[in-house]
């Protein structure tokens, strides 16, 4: 038990988890949200999202009384944000909430404090919100300490990611940058680099950006060998027999709350320059149209066959494998849009959910009575082994 008093601002896919491991550590921890039902969901030790071992170890800190979440913040010594980054425009960062948690935090602040962002930002937040406190606060300026930590997690492993991988930490000053790094040490057991914010917040996009630009050069190569009737999977598998050579594999879109967002930061700021890092985007994006075409045109062709509209499945609806997190799905953007045409029969398959507010979920057992055409959108595990005599449409490699 210490006597370091920490406020988590946001509680969401990275809050929460970063929230509960904290106080795993006996450290005392505040965690701030705007919705009143998440905060009164937490304080009865219970999760409203899904993380495997989240729910344990919430209720663990819960009841320890050193995990408490409310609307409004308490004086600690340390304070995290870790709210969302959406866009407004044209795929241009909205900093509202990150501003909004800033000043939230503001009265509060005293000689001393840590301020760390954690939420994904455009290059330079960290100044700006440094910017803000000191205007408001010009007493603090010069005595306490500002750090941007960007979180590496995936979805699934997010309390083990954030306890052993590797953080970069970049201050506003070294100062801040050690500060920081201390903090981080009470629960990361991964490295600690050490940088400045301004880099710091640029890894955080490069590293998403990096994957997409790969991800862009498989979906692109899997259009182009349909055009050319070559099988894209075994192409890949050969191609990566090369000992230089890693393509990734192809899909219906990227999704996420990263990938698919944080190259647009980049975009944002640097328009002439991230040529390739917009291009992968576009045909990111575009690949998901192209899929829904290719339903269409499947679909048509079924009709003009048989004299029948089909019914068609479409299998998956998060936005990567094995998982029930769906944002940003690529999978989302195929089931809305031919919903919204209204010209189809439709089967929407999720395994891992139990049931949807927006959509009606099949059972994906009882597509092989009901289907004409399975498109596949997500290599689900249950997929894999999964046998029909529907035309099938393999987008994510679940028959490679």
């Amino acid at each position: 038990m210490t006597d370091l008093k920490v406020v988590m601002m946001g509680l969401g896919y990275i809050g929460l988890p970063t929230a509960a491991l904290i106080a795993s550590r006996g450290i005392k921890v505040q965690g701030i949200d705007v919705n009143q039902s998440v905060v009164d969901t937490i304080n009865e030790g219970k999760i409203h999202i899904v993380e495997p071992a989240l729910d344990g170890l919430v209720k663990h800190v819960v009841e320890r009384g050193l995990l408490k979440a409310s609307t409004t913040v308490d004086t600690a010594d340390v304070y995290l944000i870790a709210v969302p980054t959406p866009f407004k425009g044209d795929h241009e960062p909205d900093l509202k909430y990150v501003e909004s948690a800033t000043r939230m935090i503001l009265p509060n602040l005293k000689s001393g404090d840590l301020f760390i962002i954690e939420s994904t930002s455009p290059v330079g937040t960290t100044d700006k919100m440094a910017k803000i406190i000191f205007e408001e606060r010009p007493e603090l300026k010069g005595k306490i300490n500002i750090a941007y930590c960007p979180e590496r997690v995936l979805p699934g492993k997010v309390i083990y990611e954030l306890e052993h991988n590797d953080r970069v930490i970049g201050g506003l000053d070294e100062q801040s940058t050690k500060a920081a790094q201390d903090f981080y040490r009470h629960f990361v057991k991964g490295e600690l680099h050490a940088t400045n914010a301004k880099t710091a917040e640029m890894c955080k996009l490069v590293e998403n950006s990096s994957r997409d630009v790969s991800i862009a050069f498989a979906n692109e190569l899997s259009m182009i060998c349909d055009k050319a009737r070559i099988n894209v999977w075994e192409l890949i598998k050969l191609a990566n027999k090369h000992p230089r050579v890693n393509i990734l594999q192809p899909g219906t879109g990227v999704g996420g709350h990263c990938i698919a967002v944080d190259p647009w930061f980049i975009v944002s700021e640097f328009e002439k320059e991230a040529i390739i890092i917009r291009n992968a985007r576009e045909i990111n994006n575009y690949k998901t149209e192209w899929v829904i075409e290719k339903i269409k045109s499947t679909a048509l062709q079924f009709e003009l066959d048989n004299n029948k509209k089909p019914t068609i499945a479409l299998m998956g609806m998060a936005f990567k494998p094995d998982i029930d997190d769906l944002r940003e799905s690529p999978s989302l953007q195929v089931a809305d849009t031919l919903l919204d045409e209204g010209k189809f029969d439709l089967l929407l398959v999720e395994p891992n959910l139990e049931e949807s507010n927006k959509y009606d979920l099949t059972d994906y057992e009882a597509i092989n009575e009901k289907a004409d055409i399975v498109a596949y959108l997500v290599a689900h595990k249950e997929f894999r082994g999964f046998t029909t005599e529907a035309i099938e449409l393999d987008f994510c490699g679940v028959r490679k």
